[in-house]
């Protein structure tokens, strides 16, 4: 395992000059670029724990990231965005992996105040009349939580892979997370394939997502996923009724190896335009 006096940890806290962190973080790239995945979480448990921790929404990335984190450090923590939306199995496959690895996931849930508000406003189902109020509904649940959450950490691990959506194409295997004050995201997955992943679950009989039998190849909350049809993309199922978006909720914002432009840059850029 990597030591520590390798990289230094980094948090949104820290006094180092950007150029510094940025330096740090093309370094870091640069090294586990060509790294197994296996090797970049034992380097990132080493360096960050226990202020690191596992995203996980229910997808088959994460439970592979999760099962290999297990591995090297039982203690290992791991989160879920409990957007009060999700699918039934969404919780069912959390109890199992209580079950199977003793690992107490951690439940962030969204403001109550924030959901009335808007529910009120706008109608439960209101993410169907438009990418405005859609994106709106997952700020609410989901990247207004994962803020909080990441709040607490220096780094967080991710299970996005290059092949899932055009907007993740560059995305590295350790990046500077500008969106969530200059932490340290990993995506360990990031060169793998969908059939490399799911060949790791099933020879190492990781739990899985129930819906993944049923046609589904991505999972967010149950009004806004669907099973895909063969030949479709992978994350076809993700807001179908919208062409032409990135398809992403906000959560990954910052997929690039310095980080995207905050939203308040994008916003103010649009509003010169």
């Amino acid at each position: 395992m990597t030591g520590r006096n390798q990289f230094k940890p980094l948090s949104g806290s820290t006094d180092a000059p950007a150029g510094e962190r940025w330096s740090w973080v093309h370094d870091a790239a640069d090294r586990f670029e060509h790294a197994e995945a296996g090797d970049l979480l034992a380097w990132a448990i080493d360096t960050f724990h226990p202020r690191l921790a596992i995203s996980a929404g229910g997808g088959v990335d994460g439970m592979a990231i999760v099962d290999m984190a297990w591995r090297i450090d039982p203690s290992i923590r791991v989160f879920t965005l409990d957007t009060g939306r999700l699918h039934p199995e969404t919780y069912t496959l959390f109890e199992r992996v209580r079950d199977r690895y003793g690992i107490d996931v951690e439940f962030e849930v969204p403001d109550g105040a924030s959901v009335a508000a808007y529910e009120t406003r706008h109608g439960p189902n209101a993410m169907y009349d438009g990418l405005e109020l859609r994106t709106r509904c997952c700020t609410i649940r989901k990247v207004e939580p994962l803020r909080r959450k990441l709040a607490t950490l220096d780094a967080w691990v991710a299970g996005l892979r290059r092949e899932q959506w055009v907007s993740r194409r560059n995305i590295a295997k350790v990046e500077f997370d500008r969106e969530h004050g200059g932490i340290i995201k990993l995506n360990p997955l990031a060169d793998w394939s969908l059939q490399r992943v799911w060949d790791y679950v099933r020879a190492n009989d990781v739990p899985h997502h129930e819906l993944f039998d049923q046609g589904y190849t991505s999972i967010g909350c149950a009004p806004c996923t669907r099973a895909v049809s063969p030949g479709e993309p992978e994350r076809a199922g993700r807001w179908w009724w919208e062409l032409d978006t990135d398809k992403e909720c906000g959560i990954h914002c910052s997929v690039q190896l310095l980080g995207s432009k905050p939203d308040s840059e994008r916003a103010a850029e649009r509003a010169r335009a």
